[in-house]
């Protein structure tokens, strides 16, 4: 009898170990698949909101823009959601490498020194750095710029193209460093900068506000192009992005978005 009970004992002991392991299997699938066996299905856009016109906020705070257009139609195709991020872009590519945000796409400059840091899509537009005035200013070329002061974003492409320049720099009287083009453009009004160097589609974006207030220099300082940045790691994500890029300017979507916000269309993807 002592015998039969403990042959019985044995066999409970067995069989709730045996579902203890096969529940514990079942968590690890589980767990699995919520660390990266599932498709993600929102992307986090890393932005500076106020860089218009390619991603600012419209007189309702609403996130609009040439960049936020085309992000939305290229994740949408891609079967993803959208959630644009406001970052303090001085600090980009820690933020994008900390994993707070999951791209960067926002006029955003390909260099060599970003490369070592981010992975970069095809390049989609070409742009310039160039010099805004006031319309009325006696400022009509660099020379003219000797011993004045200069504003710009710092942490910019703008602070990367005049460092590219140093005989222009050490000519100037002072460099002035804002948070936002914006600030550096209302410093320009009131007088404290004599000009304002700048992204040329910043620049005529706000030229074509207001074609009465700003004057741009002939001379530029940089060619560039913009693309967005990635990780490192996310090269299946990037080489996606990129392939949705042809798609979009083999339909005329690009084309289509591009009119919208400057007339014309200046994507670069072939």
């Amino acid at each position: 009898m002592k015998a039969k009970k403990l042959i019985s004992a044995l066999l409970a002991i067995t069989v709730l170990a045996s579902a203890a392991a096969m529940s514990g299997c079942g968590d690890d699938q589980s767990s699995q698949a919520a660390a990266g066996g599932e498709k993600k299905d929102t992307i986090i856009v890393g932005l500076d909101d106020q860089f218009p016109p390619m991603g600012y906020r419209d007189d309702d705070g609403n996130l609009v823009g040439f960049d936020i257009d085309i992000a939305t139609k290229t994740f949408e195709r891609m079967g993803m959601e959208v959630k644009l991020q406001p970052i303090d872009w001085k600090v980009k590519e820690q933020e994008l490498n900390a994993e707070t945000v999951d791209c960067l796409w926002n006029g955003y400059t390909i260099t060599d020194a970003r490369k070592e840091e981010v992975l970069f899509s095809d390049a989609y537009m070409k742009n310039r750095q160039i010099i805004v005035v006031m319309a009325d200013s006696d400022i009509n070329s660099m020379d003219d710029l000797k011993g004045q002061k200069l504003a710009l974003q710092s942490e910019s492409s703008a602070s990367d193209a005049l460092d590219s320049v140093p005989d222009f720099k050490n000519s100037l009287g002072e460099v002035l460093l804002f948070d936002d083009n914006n600030k550096a453009l209302m410093d320009l009004e009131s007088g404290g900068a004599s000009g304002v160097l700048i992204d040329e589609v910043v620049a005529r974006y706000y030229t074509k506000k207001d074609p009465s207030k700003y004057r741009i220099l002939d001379e530029s300082l940089a060619d560039e192009e913009y693309g967005v940045g990635f990780r490192k790691s996310d090269e299946e994500l990037r080489n996606k992005v990129n392939e949705t890029f042809k798609e979009m300017k083999e339909d005329g979507t690009l084309a289509e978005i591009s009119e919208k916000w400057f007339g014309e269309d200046i994507t670069t993807i072939e």
